[in-house]
């Protein structure tokens, strides 16, 4: 059983594996994640990312770490609008943690144990000033002194050592055009360099798995607008962490400025990143651009991804089998649901022309998405197809899905109600039941 749910594992994986390669995310690991145990477990993940063809920038954070240290120091820390103030004597604090913070991830990257899974990694990471900072200067009278934001990112530079499969490690301390250093947050740091670098994804952590709804489910999907409302609420309440609610901005900003998408996942859950990445459902929450579903038209690119739909239900018994040749003549016919590039639904509309009916056929729903009645919405569209060719009628025919078509409205027919040239290829053997729908 074990054997075969790795094996499993490795099939449904390998779709995800082909569409990261090559492709960039930056991962932002705030200073919440880097003080749990499970820190290590996920930058073994990160080198498993990078491991698979993935350049990843690592954009650590350490705002935890920082005030404990200012503590020790008996420095009180100082904010204004959530902000922190960096005097003189908190930014040699803040270096020391930073730095210190710095060696541990260039350290736990760099293992190479037997038995591990950094065995045989060999990663270079590299780090430097690709980030050049500016102060943030006086808001209200108050003046925020060493704290600063993103002026410049060094594109170039980057891509140079991503391109030369380097992981690149950025953290809050960034250099300014007159050699000062300023403190920044991980959160603009990885919003920026994804903007700028043009990133896949921007992936974050959060004590829970993404955000979730009133009833404790995890939202798992999240267009910027509807974020931002659920990013208000939480403040109201004042019942989410300042590093969720800081990634959730910084993930609204990303999307804005062209990030297709970010996600949200729990750095207490060991392996949520892979999940998230690998998987066809995911774990966490992602803040896209446009929905990760869709429906669209069929082309001839996807006569792959519809042969690996439909062919399990060929090979039962319950679809009529079609030759790729076939399939590659009648795509234009087919409607399909993809879903991160794969086609997890599909449905088609053959004409009649003379008899002014269309067949509605080869519906197909894999079976990890049967639960979100994907099959209506493909009907649904299939009749609208059909009004807006002004056909008078849809037919179908099934041996196994009876109810659900008459649940749709359609009505049992018998073989003389097909069309003329659909009744001449009606097969007697298996049996099929003739429904209709007038439209």
């Amino acid at each position: 059983m074990r054997t075969t749910e790795l094996v499993d594992g490795f099939r449904h994986s390998a779709p995800y594996v082909n569409a990261h390669r090559g492709k960039t995310f930056v991962v932002m690991l705030g200073g919440e994640a880097l003080a749990q145990n499970h820190f290590r477990a996920i930058l073994n993940d990160v080198a498993l990312l990078h491991s698979l063809g993935i350049k990843v920038v690592l954009v650590y954070g350490a705002r935890p770490q920082i005030d404990a240290a200012l503590a020790v120091n008996g420095i009180e820390p100082a904010y204004h609008e959530g902000v922190r103030i960096t005097d003189e004597d908190s930014l040699k604090v803040i270096k020391q943690v930073a730095g210190a913070l710095q060696f541990d991830i260039t350290a736990r990257l760099s293992m190479s144990l037997s038995n591990t899974p950094m065995q045989g990694a060999q990663i270079n990471l590299v780090s430097g000033n690709f980030v050049i900072a500016q102060p943030l200067g006086v808001d209200n009278g108050i003046d925020f002194c060493l704290s600063g934001r993103v002026r410049r990112i060094d594109v170039q530079g980057l891509k140079r050592q991503l391109d030369n499969h380097c992981i690149v490690l950025m953290g809050p301390i960034a250099a300014s055009v007159t050699g000062e250093s300023f403190n920044l947050t991980a959160e603009e740091i990885a919003t920026q360099v994804a903007i700028k670098l043009k990133a896949d994804k921007m992936i974050g952590f959060s004590s829970q798995n993404g955000i979730l709804d009133r009833n404790g489910d995890v939202i798992a999907e999240l267009m910027p607008n509807d974020a931002q409302n659920i990013m208000s609420k939480l403040a109201e309440q004042g019942s989410a962490c300042v590093g969720t609610m800081a990634f959730l901005k910084a993930s609204i900003d990303a999307c804005r400025n062209g990030v297709p998408r970010c996600h949200l996942v729990s750095y207490l859950e060991d392996g949520a990143l892979l999940q998230e990445l690998f998987s066809r459902e995911g774990i966490g929450t992602q803040i896209v651009t446009e929905s990760a579903e869709r429906l669209r038209c069929a082309s001839i690119a996807d006569i792959g991804g519809v042969l690996n739909l439909i062919r399990p239900l060929e090979e039962q018994g319950i679809l009529v089998r079609r030759s790729r040749e076939q399939l590659e003549i009648e795509i234009e016919q087919f409607m399909l649901i993809e879903r991160d590039g794969l086609v997890i639904g599909c449905a088609a509309l053959y004409p009649f022309e003379e008899d002014n009916a269309g067949e509605f056929a080869c519906l197909v729903v894999h079976p990890d998405y049967r639960d979100a009645d994907r099959g209506s919405l493909l009907l649904k569209n299939i009749i609208n197809q059909a009004r807006n060719r002004g056909y008078s009628r849809l037919f179908a025919l099934t041996t196994r899905s009876i109810h659900w078509f008459l649940e749709h409205g359609f009505v049992i027919e018998d073989v003389e109600a097909l069309p003329q040239k659909k009744k001449q290829l009606y097969n007697y053997q298996r049996r099929s039941k003739i429904l209709a729908l007038d439209l």
